[in-house]
């Protein structure tokens, strides 16, 4: 991008990251005052309808889900032709980092993480979304151990179209099951056999299939029995070994059947009485496809760099069914006869039609839907509804405001307005509220020490609406205002409305103090004489008797009592004359 803010509001600082399709960077939220991470479909691809399409849907994918393990999406939208996304930004490692640098993990921190994954997986696919490439690179590991999945680039929402480039495969091949190299679609279990592959890797520091090209791998995922993980990692319980390979099973009917299941699993597997329980037998009749396969479909073969792989096909000779002859009797005019037999039935469905429709039985299908009440609501759970109306919602468009008592983040509007009729798949705007405003008192002819006590008092205080204010100040002349007083407000003006949970600027210009040089001749004058001068040019006096405790008795007789000794500030220094401030007169 060629300036550090996008859409006037995402400050870009640094580049974190990038993937297939897109760059991350590292932003902030100048609205909402937060971290944010940015994705950015790169230049080359901006014209690619193909990748625009996976790009949206890992917006709109992600946009539908809620939960602690799947980062969350804040935005999405379109800026000087680059399109980008908006998401929370998750501070750690991925977890292939986490593998590479500590080698296999400690078996109870693999089941934590992936019961974390479980989870996350599962809410996605009760939304009806496949994730498809679920890995280690896609999870990020926070220092507190808790995980986030990301890159919902090429998930599948149920009856969408799958996406492919030149029919390759999409996902990592290492995590790839059996089923979707052979080009099956793919399904709740084929990301299930994802988990439990990433689950052997954390368990043994390795993943169980490791060839010189990517074909080679394919074929091993549907052809290899699975290695034990025990043979590895002794330590292993036999509970953990049985759940990866009940994950990992050739036939996805053998796998389990939901996330939620595998889930459960997971919470008992370290228990003691599962300890050293049976190992799981899986026929091997499921190790390779019904036709004994030792070539690759054409779209695994094209998902390599491997332009020419020599492959082996196994010769089968196709089973010949022998059919005695029999003599058909010629049918005269039977071209005739079909076209006659059609016009009959075509004239009579119209006559049925016109019939009913004349009798007001047949009513014509409405296009149009009403727009759903969705104030109050979040925008992913918006999209949900105006998705069950057919309908659009246009999460690249929102508009954030202030409001006087709506929670951050829930719609306050709808355009066209709630109730209205539109034509099915036409777009819905939201207005989404930013948060609850407070209105900035007037400060102007009050005291700037006790503004400043006000606002000091109130710094990061919850609840005190001038807790995240940043406050200045300058001084400046003013002959009608008394010294020290506010006379302009600048910044948050009186009146203005603010948001109290992020920085907000306030100025406040107060009357200037008057200053003046304390005379050189008040030293030896008598004191009320000193007074005198000092309140006239317009000081506070106070005065100070000095000590006779450690002088001689002589000392004492010669002293000149009532004759200023010192003052502080010393004589001809400048004083300015504030509410705390004062000279101090020392006399015997």
């Amino acid at each position: 991008m060629s300036k550090n803010v996008i859409a006037n509001r995402y400050e870009v600082f640094q580049h974190i990251g990038q993937g297939g399709m897109a760059d991350v960077f590292l932003a902030v939220d100048t609205i909402l005052n937060r971290q944010v991470a940015i994705k950015i479909l790169r230049s080359e691809l901006c014209t690619d309808a193909v990748s625009i399409l996976r790009f949206e849907r890992e917006a709109q994918a992600a946009t539908t889900l809620s939960h602690p393990n799947i980062v969350e999406i804040y935005d999405v939208g379109e800026y000087k032709g680059h399109h980008y996304i908006v998401m929370e930004y998750v501070n750690g490692k991925t977890l292939k980092k986490v593998i590479k640098d500590r080698g296999a993990l400690l078996t109870e921190e693999a089941v934590d993480i992936a019961k974390q994954l479980a989870s996350a997986t599962g809410e996605a696919h009760r939304r009806g979304i496949i994730h498809r490439d679920i890995k280690p690179q896609n999870v990020i590991v926070k220092s507190d151990g808790s995980i986030k999945i990301l890159d919902f680039g090429i998930a599948l929402a149920k009856g969408s179209m799958q996406l492919t480039q030149a029919n390759n495969v999409m996902g990592s091949v290492h995590y790839l099951a059996p089923e979707l190299a052979k080009g099956e679609p793919a399904s709740v279990q084929s990301d299930i056999y994802a988990l439990g592959i990433v689950l052997y890797e954390m368990v043994t520091g390795d993943v169980p299939f490791k060839a010189e090209t990517a074909v080679q791998v394919a074929l091993m995922q549907m052809r290899n029995t699975m290695p034990s993980p025990r043979s590895i990692n002794p330590t292993l319980p036999q509970s953990i070994e049985n759940i990866i390979l009940k994950c990992t099973a050739k036939d996805p009917n053998m796998r389990y059947r939901n996330c939620n299941e595998l889930y459960e699993d997971l919470r008992t597997s370290l228990r003691p009485e599962r300890q050293n329980e049976a190992p799981i037998v899986l026929s091997p009749r499921h190790v390779s496809n019904e036709a004994g396969i030792d070539e690759l479909p054409e779209h695994v073969l094209s998902n390599t760099d491997e332009k020419k792989v020599p492959t082996t096909t196994v010769r089968r000779e196709e089973s010949r069914v022998v059919r005695p002859a029999v003599q058909k009797k010629p049918k005269k005019n039977r071209a005739l006869l079909t076209i006659l037999i059609v016009l009959l039935g075509v004239l009579l469905l119209s006559g049925i039609y016109f019939a009913l429709n004349s009798l007001g039985i047949l009513k014509p299908i409405s296009r149009n839907v009403e727009i759903p009440d969705l104030v109050g609501m979040t925008v992913a759970d918006a999209k949900v509804v105006c998705d069950e109306n057919d309908l659009v919602l246009d999460t690249s468009n929102v508009t954030y405001t202030l409001t006087e008592n709506t929670e951050k983040g829930l719609i306050i509007s709808v355009s066209p307005g709630v109730g209205e009729e539109i034509e099915k798949g036409s777009r819905v705007q939201v207005t989404v509220s930013s948060g609850v405003y407070e209105i900035a008192d007037n400060f102007i002819g009050s005291r700037y020490g006790d503004i400043q006590k006000l606002i000091s008092d109130a710094k990061d205080v919850p609840g005190q609406k001038y807790r995240k204010i940043i406050l200045s100040s300058s001084e400046e002349a003013n002959e009608t205002a008394e010294p020290g007083t506010i006379i302009r407000q600048e910044g948050l003006e009186p009146g203005a409305r603010f948001n109290p949970d992020i920085n907000n600027e306030m100025k406040l210009v107060y009357a200037s103090y008057p200053t003046i040089t304390i005379p050189y001749e008040i030293q030896g004058l008598p004191l009320e004489e000193a007074e005198r001068i000092l309140e006239g040019l317009g000081a506070e006096v106070l005065t100070s008797n000095l000590d006779t405790t450690n002088l001689s008795e002589t000392e004492i007789a010669n002293l000149q009592t009532g004759i200023v000794i010192k003052c502080d500030p010393d004589v001809g220094s400048e004083y300015t004359q504030r509410e705390d401030n004062y000279v101090l007169l020392y006399y015997y």
